[in-house]
């Protein structure tokens, strides 16, 4: 029997799960969404969830979590890097990215922690290490804390963990979504490019802008975007549940911070970093919300220096 992450619960060990392409095939260095492909599927209490991982399945395992309004897309040069010395699983959360959008779909921070433990459930990892960005580190730092799963590390970058937390936009258009979702679709085009090119310090190339908007903009994305921003409005007591327990995390933790965020500001880093006892602080000069874009290699290698005693 395979041990679950989380305590009280076992699983029949299963074979081995097929990995996609590793990273040492011939891909650009940060391909577009064209290139980065999750070609698995999972069905999950929040509906169909698209998932891969890469390298080799006897390295250790590492989970990597995005955030709002962002998917896996986002980790894809990180990913690769690491994946030549790590085994890396990548998954677009309900709601986002390839995965499944719909109607009176529950994509709350609880339920997308939910499926989170699903997953790990079904990928039979026993305290992998987590590396989470923006919503993604509530996703995971939840599914510790609320529901006892065991990590081996755990990194949290440009986290969504303190509140109050969402930028007035967020706020205001959260609101109002079912008057947003009417705008003209160039309308909507155009707010939803500036509001992502704000997430990055020097900005966006306007390759990623494209790749960051495309599930946004086709087969009813525009309607899905102002639901996830909606749903986000009734998560704050989700984060402020877990505030008190954050001092008794006693895995290792890297919180790595964009030094120019505008979208959760750098002083939240600190401010985690210093309850969560031995928390190993980063800040990243230059970078934005979206460090992964603006500093890729400093990220990367902050990573590594992480990992480096699991290799």
């Amino acid at each position: 029997m395979f041990k679950a992450a989380f305590s009280g619960r076992t699983l029949p060990k299963r074979g081995k799960i097929r990995c996609g392409r590793d990273a040492d095939s011939k891909r650009e260095r940060f391909p577009v969404a064209g290139n980065w492909q999750l070609p698995n599927t999972y069905s999950s209490g929040a509906g169909l969830v698209r998932w891969n991982c890469l390298g080799d399945p006897d390295m250790d395992p590492v989970v990597l979590l995005h955030g709002t309004p962002f998917s896996s897309f986002v980790w894809r040069g990180v990913a690769q890097s690491l994946a030549r010395r790590h085994r890396i699983y990548v998954w677009d959360m309900p709601g986002y990215g390839a995965s499944e959008k719909s109607e009176r779909q529950d994509i709350s921070l609880a339920m997308e922690s939910n499926v989170f433990v699903e997953l790990l459930t079904e990928w039979d990892l026993t305290e992998p290490t987590v590396l989470a960005h923006d919503s993604g580190g509530a996703v995971a730092l939840g599914a510790h804390l609320l529901q006892g799963v065991r990590y081996r590390r755990l990194a949290l970058v440009d986290a969504v963990a303190l509140g109050p937390w969402g930028s007035p936009f967020s706020q205001l258009v959260g609101e109002h979504a079912d008057v947003f979702e009417r705008l003209p679709p160039s309308a909507h085009r155009a707010l939803l490019r500036e509001y992502l090119n704000s997430a990055s310090s020097p900005g966006l190339h306007p390759a990623i802008l494209d790749a960051l908007a495309e599930p946004w903009v086709n087969d009813g994305g525009q309607s899905a975007f102002y639901r996830q921003l909606a749903a986000r409005l009734g998560d704050q007591d989700y984060t402020d549940s877990m505030q008190e327990k954050y001092d008794t995390i006693d895995m290792p933790v890297l919180v790595c911070w964009g030094e120019d965020d505008t979208w959760v500001p750098v002083e939240r880093g600190r401010e985690l970093a210093a309850q969560i006892p031995n928390a190993e602080l980063r800040v990243l000069s230059g970078a934005g919300h979206l460090v992964h874009e603006d500093k890729p290699s400093e990220l990367t290698g902050a990573l590594f220096d992480f990992l480096s005693d699991l290799t």
